[in-house]
């Protein structure tokens, strides 16, 4: 029997596959290397770029919120300006009810220009009262001559009274006469002192000053400077430029005194408040540098300032309700410092900003030459506005022209003074409009 199967030809074997255990090796190797690489590329931006800069998104922008209030009780006449609205120094905001103010003016002028008078009159009596005094001087002179030459015939008649040579009516005739004229001068002494203490109280109201320089009308004078100040304060003013906020007077309210009206923010000069960890503050420094990125124009703009104080304590610390960590229930929360950081101008006139927008700030603390804490006072007002300054000019003139025996111009409304504007109510929907004066 043959047998027809054919030898079987050998199969190649195939390559051994790679253990599981090689290959998880160079996946952790991979890893190990790509986080060292990482771990080395972090360290060194940290050592490069990161350790020399304190960032915080914790950061504000603040300004100066000028609050309009009256000094004065009024009714509101006039609306010069409503919310949203650009203001410059010295435009009318709101104005009161002049007329009570009006009528107190002219009462104390004519007061004042009553004052007047009397004190001219006082000083015109002094030269009476000093003639008067003379007239008494001369009669005392008179007189005492007269007693003298009385005194001298008595005593000549004396020793011819014993030798018959003068009858003795006579003699007392002369003696009569003597006693009469010492009399005489008595009353005339008594006279001259009346006389001169009416000179001197009336020198004690009029000596060393002047009719404008007496008390009686300086203090005339006062009273008509108050009552123009009260009729300029019917007029509300803006002290600084920026713009209108939170405005809620109306017309024909009734105002108090200290009544907050509306609000005027200087958008011109504002700074960013960021409050730092307490851990960041150990770096900090007055004087050092910082860029800042304000949310609401993104990271395309930067804006630069500088660090020009820091806070005297924590926010926990001064607010309203501080926390009392020694009752038992502490948790401990990490504290953040208020940091004042300057913004440029220029930034500011490219890119405005409104107050309480959130900022994130990076200050460069490379330069550690300054200090902490401010070490010198300062030299110069924070704020500071010459709106007033003018406010008794006016009334200096008015007094002048009293006090010169002239009577001033009548007033029937205060003058105006810088722009204004008369707000006028429309109805509901309507847009609002300005006449400008």
């Amino acid at each position: 029997m043959t047998d027809n199967s054919k030898p079987s030809t050998p199969v190649p074997s195939a390559s051994p596959a790679p253990s599981a255990t090689t290959t998880r090796r160079k996946g952790l190797t991979v890893v190990a290397a790509a986080v060292a690489v990482a771990a080395l590329a972090w360290g060194g931006w940290h050592w490069m770029v990161s350790r020399n800069y304190q960032t915080t998104d914790n950061a504000y922008v603040g300004g100066n919120v000028v609050q309009i209030t009256p000094q004065i009780g009024g009714t509101v006449i006039a609306i010069g300006a409503d919310d949203t609205d650009y203001v410059k120094p010295g435009q009318l905001l709101v104005e009161l009810d002049a007329a009570d103010a009006l009528v107190a003016l002219s009462q104390a002028e004519s007061q004042l220009a009553q004052t007047v008078r009397q004190i001219r009159t006082l000083y015109a009596n002094n030269a009476p009262l000093v003639a008067q005094v003379t007239q008494r001087q001369a009669d005392l002179l008179r007189l005492q001559g007269d007693a003298a030459r009385a005194r001298e015939d008595m005593e000549r008649r004396r020793p011819l009274l014993a030798t018959g040579a003068v009858g003795k009516e006579e003699f007392k005739h002369t003696q009569s006469l003597a006693r009469t004229a010492a009399n005489a001068v008595q009353a005339a002494e008594a006279n001259l002192r009346a006389a001169q203490a009416q000179l001197t109280a009336a020198e004690a109201q009029t000596k060393d000053s002047t009719a404008e320089e007496h008390p009686s009308v300086i203090a005339a004078a006062a009273k008509v400077r108050e009552a123009y100040l009260s009729l300029q304060r019917t007029r509300l003013i803006a002290p600084v430029e920026g713009y209108v906020a939170k405005r809620g007077v109306q017309l024909g309210q009734r105002v108090a005194a200290g009544t907050p009206l509306m609000t005027v923010v200087g958008l011109h000069e504002l700074w960013v408040d960021a409050n730092f960890k307490e851990s960041q503050l150990a770096q900090l420094r007055i004087g050092q540098k910082a860029e800042l990125m304000a949310d609401v124009y993104g990271s395309k703009i930067t804006y630069h300032g500088q660090v020009v104080g820091l806070g005297a304590g924590t926010g926990a610390a001064f607010s309203l309700l501080p926390a009392q960590n020694a009752t038992g229930n502490w948790i401990k929360v990490v504290q953040r410092v208020p940091v004042r950081i300057s913004l440029a101008p220029e930034d500011l006139a490219q890119h405005p900003l409104r107050v309480g927008l959130s900022m994130e700030a990076k200050v460069d603390v490379r330069d550690q030459g300054g200090t902490a804490l401010a070490t010198a006072t300062r030299s110069s007002p924070v704020a500071q506005t010459s709106v007033y300054d003018s406010k008794l000019s006016e009334a200096e003139q008015r007094i002048a022209t009293i006090i010169a025996g002239k009577s001033p111009a009548a007033l029937t409304a205060l003058p105006a003074q810088g722009p204004t504007s008369t707000a006028q109510t429309a109805p509901a929907g309507a847009p609002q409009t300005a006449q400008v004066q």
